[in-house]
């Protein structure tokens, strides 16, 4: 099962490829050629028994109230050809087969967290297909994330041991690790002076963020002591910011890419090169 960070994908190809790119009513849609391109490179190379296209908020409401400043550098306006791109991703990624799944309340790293877990524990192998590293937390076993990087063709699988490679720890320590280290892109501060190579040494020698905290007081370094146990409040709530929540998804049913309906779509919004390609697919599928 394949599982993408829609709103990811949407937003990289929207500034990946110029809004010159129009449909018949002279609107943009280059985020949505985009972002079918990014996923249907994953599809024909991997061949998923299902894809799903995740959407949720930028800034789930309870992550803001835990950190006010969560996201905060997110909040500019969405740029004037990306909202009517949105709103005609439902019939867009539907008529290629694609379940579409959404929430109010939870964003959409939360949704691919959610069906990985399903995924896996069903005996599958799930692929979520994102442009986040907060999404290395899901890595292990029947779980691989398809990283997408700017500049780069296609995604790059992340599994344990690459995440372990980058961080020096573990999938499972991962929002730890967030928590410690920061995210800029998120408005996460992180601990004062803590960068990468810091965190991963606490957390090897205290096994988890509650671990370093608890141990605070007994590190020999005076600025880390400090930092650590002035910052201990904000440093939890930052490692729940970054720990994914269950969304209460169900597990989608085997639905392949329908080749036909996906031409059907491309050609409709004046995608022409994006149609012969997937009917070229579909004659190939049988």
């Amino acid at each position: 099962m394949l599982a993408v960070d829609a709103p990811s994908m949407l937003f990289r190809a929207y500034y990946a490829l110029p809004d010159t790119i129009v449909g018949p009513d002279g609107q943009p849609v280059n985020a949505l050629l985009g972002a079918a391109n990014l996923v249907l490179r994953e599809v024909e190379l991997h061949r998923p028994r299902a894809v799903v296209l995740c959407f949720g908020p930028d800034a789930a409401h309870y992550r803001t109230e835990l950190y006010p400043s969560y996201h905060e550098k997110r909040e500019e306006e969405m740029p004037a050809a990306l909202p009517h791109q949105f709103a005609l991703c439902r019939d867009f990624f539907e008529a290629f087969g694609w379940t579409v799944a959404s929430s109010e309340d939870l964003e959409a790293d939360d949704l691919l967290g959610s069906f990985a877990e399903l995924e896996a524990a069903a005996g599958g192998q799930a692929l979520l297909l994102t442009g986040d590293r907060d999404m290395y937390q899901c890595a292990g076993d029947g779980v691989t994330v398809l990283y997408v990087r700017t500049g780069r063709e296609g995604a790059e699988e992340v599994g344990p041991e690459e995440v372990r490679e980058r961080y020096g720890i573990g999938p499972e320590l991962v929002p730890d690790f967030i928590a410690l280290r920061g995210d800029p892109s998120d408005g996460l501060p992180g601990a004062k002076g803590v960068g990468p190579k810091t965190a991963a040494e606490l957390l090897r020698a205290h096994g988890s963020l509650e671990g370093v905290l608890e141990n605070a007081i007994r590190e020999r370094r005076p600025k880390l002591r400090g930092a650590l146990i002035e910052a201990a409040d904000d440093l939890r709530a930052f490692k729940e910011i970054a720990t994914l929540r269950d969304a209460g998804v169900k597990r989608p049913a085997d639905r392949p890419t329908d080749w036909a309906g996906a031409a059907a779509a491309a050609r409709g919004l004046g995608m022409n090169r994006l149609a012969e390609r997937l009917e070229k697919a579909g004659e190939a599928a049988g």
